[in-house]
């Protein structure tokens, strides 16, 4: 392999020559060879890091042009256009297991950045440091990345993914608006409901989940940027943390402004937290709905068998003919991992010390993990199990009017004690409601008739 020699305040270093960091990155990438090529900082704060950076450069060219010169914005510019679009992200090699700040993430970008601009300038006029770090320090660009990027994936991935669902079920629910079938609570029978009366619920969950995220995103738009160091903004320009929000506003489309109070924004991840919190309800939720389809999908035979889902790949490798719910089964597998990677953001978020948090990439990556796992388990579930579901409305009959909870309908008539006597009775002798009710003389077999409809108890 070629090298070329990069130096930094702690002397000359070795990088391969055919990449685009430089000493910083490159201290970073030999002492850190923790999770390597598998826990690498997540492409959500690369792409977070070059739209914050060209949001600078033009803030910084509005307010310091003669440091930020015309010519080094249009070179900045088209530098952080290619990282936003992923064409550098080789250039983007390290591991979240780095220091606790995002420092050597932060001079990554300014390293790639600067030496990218300069080979679109054919010559050298941007330095890391001085030009692409300009008005910045790493303890007000990370906390920022994470906030761009904690916004996009849940407006841009996560809320679109739980939509689809959301007007799956909703079609769901019109297609089976007639079918009435047993209740459950308890594992145990319950009082009859509609299949589409079960969907709604499924479907509202999810519909309240959006709500949850939505609320959740308002305080992530609040943006570190300008706080510099410990939260004072030295060597920002006066007016720059809102300039630069303005240009991250401009850039993605989003709402951002500066955060109030940069002593709070540097120190404390709290957003980052609640928004997790409504990222774990949507997992509770899917846990929730997934394990309904699998218990109603159970059988074929000798299960509920209420619902038929799609069969996408054999089961088993010895039993012939076995169907298993794997998109239920890789969808609760995700709610697990989420839950547990809220603890983790929980306990990253407690751990700021005086002006700042040293657990940031090991929030943001759990964070980013849950937002891309759920979305894409959503649209999974969705498209290779939730669009197939189908009513097995012999089964539902069946089971419906085997039900003993039925007998619900008839404490009106016979009260709550006889009603269950009359349950009891039907169940130890394997014999019918309306047998074990006329037996008991509670009821005529003409009045059982007359007020016994399970259809009528929805």
């Amino acid at each position: 392999m070629d090298y070329r020699i990069e130096h930094d305040s702690m002397g000359e270093v070795k990088v391969p020559a055919d990449r685009l960091w430089a000493a910083q990155t490159e201290r970073s990438h030999q002492n850190f060879e923790i999770g390597v090529n598998i826990e690498t900082m997540p492409r959500e704060i690369t792409h977070a890091f070059g739209i914050l950076k060209k949001a600078a450069a033009y803030a910084n060219n509005a307010l310091r042009p003669e440091r930020m010169t015309d010519e080094k914005l249009g070179a900045i510019s088209k530098a952080c256009d290619e990282v936003i679009s992923g064409a550098l992200n080789d250039h983007f090699p390290l591991v979240v297991w780095q220091t606790g700040s995002g420092t050597q993430s932060n001079m990554n970008a300014n390293e790639v950045i600067a030496n990218r601009g300069n080979q679109i300038l054919d010559k050298k006029l941007l330095h890391p440091n001085d030009d692409i770090n300009m008005s910045q320090s790493s303890n007000d660009t990370f906390p920022t990345a994470m906030h761009i990027s904690a916004v996009i994936a849940l407006e841009d991935k996560l809320i679109p993914a739980i939509e689809v669902l959301i007007d799956t079920f909703k079609r769901l629910e019109e297609e089976n608006e007639g079918i009435v079938k047993s209740g459950r609570t308890h594992l145990q029978d319950a009082t009859p409901i509609k299949f589409s009366q079960e969907i709604s619920g499924w479907r509202t969950s999810l519909e309240r989940d959006v709500e949850l995220l939505r609320l959740a995103v308002k305080p992530l738009l609040e943006l570190a940027l300008g706080g510099t160091a410990v939260g004072t903004g030295l060597n920002t320009p006066k007016g720059f943390d809102k300039k630069v929000a303005e240009e991250v506003a401009r850039l993605t489309g989003k709402p951002f402004v500066t955060a109030g109070n940069k002593f709070h924004a540097l120190t404390s991840k709290d957003e980052l937290v609640f928004a997790h919190g409504a990222i774990k309800a949507v997992a509770c939720d899917m846990m929730k709905i997934a394990n309904d389809v699998r218990w109603l999908s159970s059988g074929p035979r000798v299960g509920l068998g209420e619902i038929f889902i799609p069969e996408n790949e054999p089961g088993s490798s010895i039993m012939p003919g076995k169907v298993n719910p794997t998109q239920c089964e890789a969808v609760t597998m995700v709610a697990v991992q989420v839950m547990g990677n809220d603890v983790a953001v929980g306990m990253a978020a407690s751990q700021g010390n005086f002006e700042l948090n040293v657990f940031m990439p090991v929030c943001a990556y759990n964070f980013l993990q849950s937002a891309r796992l759920m979305a894409e388990a959503i649209l999974s579930f969705n498209k290779n199990c939730a669009v197939g579901i189908k009513a097995n409305r012999e089964k539902m009959h069946n089971n419906l009017h085997n039900s003993l909870m039925l007998v619900t309908a008839l404490n009106p008539y016979i009260g709550y004690e006889n009603a269950a006597k009359t349950a009891k009775k039907a169940y130890k002798e394997n014999i019918s409601l309306k047998e074990a009710c006329v037996a008991l003389g509670f009821l005529t077999a003409e009045k059982f008739d007359e007020v016994f409809h399970p259809e009528q108890m929805v």
